[in-house]
């Protein structure tokens, strides 16, 4: 995919996911996941273990999504003490008390805070969310950030694209969505924002492809040189 330079005069705001897009993370659990699959070779000696570990990990990211949001909204929360950091470890996901920012990112906000509205859209709780970004000192440049208690659906479904831009006063058409998954690209051109995948996270850069990324980057920060 040719990157291309972007129009900036084409957009008012530029939103990001969090974890894999601002945050580093790794891909420890799938690692895991395929050495428990091994097996699977003995029965197919052409399977790409590698491939099947990574596309079950995100198969099952967004149905997890929904249950932990479902037991929030029913005031269970308090049963996941724990439990979410846990998870998050095992996967490569950053916990409050371990993650870096992805190289780069705070040079990238400091050059387009003075020339677009910045949003975080994330899956994660509210007050993890924003325990994350105040812990990474970027909190300053998002006046808005998504959570999953914020909306009713997730990402894929735009809301909380749509929720954003709103709260930015501006159209979701004037947005461009930075994410490292195929649940952001989707969300983003379902919304009409520009997709742009980053590959610091999740997604391969097939994966971003068939999703609808527009743009695909090694990195958030790459993004500025392609603002014109």
């Amino acid at each position: 995919m040719t990157q291309q330079a972007i129009d900036a005069s084409r957009y008012d705001a530029i939103l990001f996911d969090l974890d894999g897009t601002l945050i580093e993370t790794d891909n420890r659990w799938a690692e895991q996941l395929a050495q428990r699959l091994q097996w699977v070779k003995r029965l197919h000696r052409g399977a790409d273990i590698e491939a099947l570990s990574h596309m079950l990990v995100m198969s099952i990211e967004t149905p997890g999504n929904y249950a932990v949001a479902l037991l929030e909204r029913l005031g269970l929360a308090r049963y996941l003490s724990g439990i979410g950091d846990r998870i998050r470890r095992s996967k490569g996901l950053a916990t409050r008390d371990g993650h870096e920012i992805v190289s780069g990112t705070l040079e990238l906000l400091q050059a387009l805070q003075p020339r677009f509205q910045l949003a975080v859209v994330t899956t994660r709780a509210r007050p993890e969310a924003l325990a994350f970004v105040a812990g990474l000192g970027i909190d300053h440049f998002f006046p808005v950030v998504i959570t999953r208690q914020d909306v009713l659906r997730m990402k894929p479904h735009p809301e909380p694209l749509l929720k954003a831009a709103a709260q930015l006063g501006v159209s979701s058409t004037r947005c461009i969505m930075v994410g490292d998954t195929t649940m952001d690209m989707r969300s983003a051109r379902r919304a009409g924002a520009l997709a742009v995948g980053v590959l610091s996270g999740f997604g391969t850069r097939g994966e971003l492809e068939r999703s609808g990324a527009e743009i695909i980057l090694d990195r958030a920060a790459d993004l500025a040189a392609l603002l014109r």
